[in-house]
């Protein structure tokens, strides 16, 4: 089985075959690890963006890396949180088994994801880590493509978070 590790780091920073974006439903940029991957990976990024108009939340799509170190991105919207009774546990679980479904089919072995929703959307920290670990553990065991799944974490209170809920599943 792949692995799946939490580290403390900037996720522009990855070399890895794929970087997962936590976008907005534009993709064309925005707030938090969206801006910051946009930023980095250059005005490329946003004009690979512009064709797909858009995207739904819990979907995925993949541009280029261009000017990271990754060599792709997976842009996922995740959820807004509204409580927990819009169907946001779904929602987020989607958008980690759609863009590891979209790794899959580019033979993508390496692949680093950011906390998706935790920061201006407000997923509570606790219960995407839980839903995040769960999603990719299962994806995990029924693939033979991806390798390596890290959570980079912008601090080290999101990196706890992950490594307690990888921890309660084992």
């Amino acid at each position: 089985m792949a692995k799946f590790t939490v580290i403390h780091g900037d996720i522009t920073e990855s070399h890895v075959d794929a970087i997962v974006n936590a976008a907005n439903t534009t993709l064309l940029g925005g707030g938090g690890v969206d801006g910051a991957i946009h930023r980095a990976a250059g005005p490329e990024l946003f004009k690979a963006c512009v064709p797909f108009n858009g995207c739904p939340t819990g979907e995925a799509r993949m541009t280029p890396g261009f000017k990271l170190p990754a060599k792709w991105v997976i842009h996922t919207p995740g959820p807004v949180w509204h409580g927990g009774d819009r169907h946001e546990a779904e929602l987020l679980a989607a958008c980690y088994q759609n863009s590891l479904d979209l790794a899959n089919r580019q033979n993508c072995q390496t692949v680093d994801f950011p906390s998706i929703s935790t920061g201006v959307y407000g997923y509570p920290l606790e219960e995407a880590a839980a839903v995040a670990t769960q999603t990719i553990a299962t994806v995990l065991a029924h693939t033979t493509t991806v390798q390596s799944v890290r959570l980079v974490a912008f601090d080290e209170t999101t990196a706890a978070a992950y490594r307690t809920a990888w921890e309660k599943m084992q």
